[in-house]
């Protein structure tokens, strides 16, 4: 099935961490055309996951509307939830979600028994899936008798079992060399290109980024801006993204500071001062710990 466009305005997604409020997404809004791949970058707590989690129907919105092709995915019950997630979507996660007591082509199977695909169709869609993701040789291996890229490559065909038309991908080579990315991203660009798939990638990796037709930068909950891959390029030659990050968090340190002489001044009133300080500080770590995992002394 050819991909479907996907239109996402005002989205709120609050959480509740006792009785502190986070927002993880503030207003987004999001036009993704049929067909087109999107990659999307930003710090760690920006809200990438929770916008993916959300139009592939593994979270609910506070407010706002996504809606897939034709499909309000916001007033979906849960489930039509369930019928969306099977046949409309299909997911590639970094932790990959292999079972591991099952060999390749049983993993790929999965999807197609659980929306009732005959027994003879499913066996000659695992075929055709193995022979495109280039792992007819390794039917019978399990996870972990497959390198991390070919178990990611299993992990593709399974998410286009079920033929969805939108594929979200978060971190797709996130565990993966620089060799075994590639190869990852060409067969995402395959499912883009040959197949017409829709795919939204969440990615840390500048390279995988450029990819992509568009690159949109998430910051805070909302998209801060949306680059094509030449455009991205340019910027990285002003900024390194290490040098974004803590110029984010100087900015967060600002703001900080700025709200505590607000509450000493009685300006704003404990809890207001709680959760907007705690929702600062969470992501200032979140941004710390992105600069830390790159390797680099905070």
């Amino acid at each position: 099935m050819k991909g479907l466009q996907i239109r996402v305005k005002d989205l709120i997604r609050v959480y509740k961490l006792g009785n502190v409020e986070v927002q993880a997404l503030r207003g987004l809004n999001l036009n993704v055309k049929a067909g087109e791949i999107v990659s999307i970058i930003g710090p760690s707590g920006s809200g990438k996951t929770t916008l993916l989690n959300i139009v592939g129907g593994l979270d609910q919105a506070t407010a706002g509307l996504v809606y897939v092709g034709e499909v309000p995915v916001t007033s979906l019950t849960a489930s039509e939830l369930i019928k969306y997630r099977r046949k409309t979507v299909g997911h590639i996660f970094q932790t990959l979600n292999l079972i591991p007591t099952l060999s390749a082509a049983e993993n790929i199977e999965i999807p197609m028994i659980a929306i009732g695909t005959s027994r003879g169709s499913r066996h000659k869609r695992v075929e055709e899936l193995l022979k495109i993701v280039g792992l007819s040789e390794r039917a019978s291996h399990k996870p972990d008798e497959l390198s991390g890229g070919e178990q990611q490559r299993v992990a593709i065909a399974a998410a286009l079992a079920n033929d969805a038309p939108v594929l979200l991908a978060d971190e797709p080579t996130g565990e993966l060399d620089t060799g075994n990315a590639r190869v990852v991203v060409d067969f995402l660009l395959l499912a883009n290109r040959e197949l017409g798939k829709t795919i939204i990638m969440v990615t840390h990796d500048p390279t995988v980024a450029r990819a992509a037709d568009r690159i949109l930068k998430i910051e805070d909950g909302t998209i801060e801006a949306a680059l094509t891959p030449t455009q991205a390029v340019e910027s990285e030659a002003v900024a390194s993204y290490v040098d974004q990050l803590r110029t984010r968090i100087e900015d967060l340190n600002k703001k900080i500071a700025q709200l505590d002489e607000e509450f000493r001044a009685a300006r704003i009133n404990g809890d207001e001062y709680v959760a907007q300080r705690q929702s600062l500080k969470q992501i200032k770590a979140g941004l710390e710990e992105e600069i830390n995992r790159m390797g680099v002394v905070t």
